[in-house]
């Protein structure tokens, strides 16, 4: 038990999972945060594991890490994990399967499992997270750790200075504005969620001709996406786009064809084109920055906590 103070800054899923890794290896973890979970992009998310718009060297060893780690909460009930298998479509030739490299019984999706077009496609069991549950879970077994919350907006990394050993920023968007680092950028995702008819199996086809495409039935709602435009910063759902979402997605999936709109939300992915995790210099307390996921950050969530505990402790 090392009895260091920590605040991280961040309720979103990255800071939710760093503090309760933090606080398991005997750190005094304070989260501060302006929002809930629910409030923040993750609950935006439709959170099947999969690797989307993020970069690092250690990309590899977060996924097998957050891989396991998921597929380790699925068999609590509670925690909102589910295993189920899909589909990730291919339409490019040059297409990047290192991703399931480490998923067990992934394997070439046969032409009966692919859309019109789809040059190939892998069929793999991954983890779906259904967010409403998973953050308020994981809220709740940070507090079981003995994590404590303070909900306020943070100006400056200096501020917590007195009060903290270690910061560590997982801030999302903001994280930039934190640590003076321009790299940052939003990338504008929508989604709708409609009623579920019954199904179980995802699709994910990024390459979709006309844009997008994914499809991730959870336990609560089908969730329908999407879009991925960078630099824009506009939360308010488009209809027109919720439109053209609707009419790809039903292609895709018909049984969605009729099925009622439950919610809608937009949320602002933290662009960058590296995950930043490392300690940083310059400020009147310890740093460790970790942001710029992408839209990945369930699917690294666990593998960079435990990353973040490493480096904390001289790893």
């Amino acid at each position: 038990m090392t009895g260091r103070r920590v605040t991280v800054i961040g309720g979103g899923v990255l800071g939710l999972s760093l503090a309760h890794q933090l606080a398991a290896g005997g750190d005094v973890v304070t989260v501060v945060a302006d929002r809930e979970g629910a409030d923040t992009v993750s609950a935006v998310a439709a959170a099947v594991w999969f690797p989307y718009r993020s970069g690092s060297p250690s990309l590899a060893t977060w996924l097998t890490r957050s891989l396991a780690r998921f597929t380790e909460l699925a068999a609590d009930g509670a925690a909102g994990v589910d295993l189920r298998e899909g589909t990730v479509v291919e339409r490019r030739p040059d297409v990047d399967r290192s991703w399931a490299a480490g998923v067990p019984a992934s394997r070439g999706a046969t032409a009966a499992e692919l859309p019109p077009g789809a040059l190939g496609g892998v069929r793999a069991t991954l983890p779906v997270v259904t967010m409403s549950r998973y953050l308020p879970w994981l809220r709740a077994r940070c507090a079981d750790a003995g994590v404590w919350f303070q909900r306020r907006s943070v100006r400056s990394v200096e501020e917590l200075a007195p009060a903290a050993d270690l910061v560590v920023v997982a801030a999302g968007l903001r994280s930039g504005q934190l640590l003076g680092d321009d790299t940052m950028y939003p990338i504008r995702g929508q989604v709708v969620r409609l009623a579920n008819p019954g199904l179980t199996a995802w699709v994910i086809d990024d390459d979709h001709p006309d844009g997008l495409t994914y499809v991730v039935p959870r336990r609560d709602d089908v969730v329908c996406g999407g879009v991925a435009e960078v630099g824009s910063a506009v939360t308010e759902p488009d209809p027109e786009t919720e439109r053209a979402i609707l009419r790809r997605t039903t292609e895709l999936v018909p049984a969605l064809v009729g099925q009622p709109v439950l919610s809608r939300a937009v949320g602002l992915r933290p662009g960058r084109d590296a995950v930043r995790l490392e300690h940083v210099a310059g400020h009147a307390v310890p740093v460790i920055a970790c942001y710029g996921h992408g839209g990945s950050g369930v699917t690294l969530s666990w593998g960079c906590a435990e990353a973040v505990a490493a480096l904390a402790a001289g790893g």
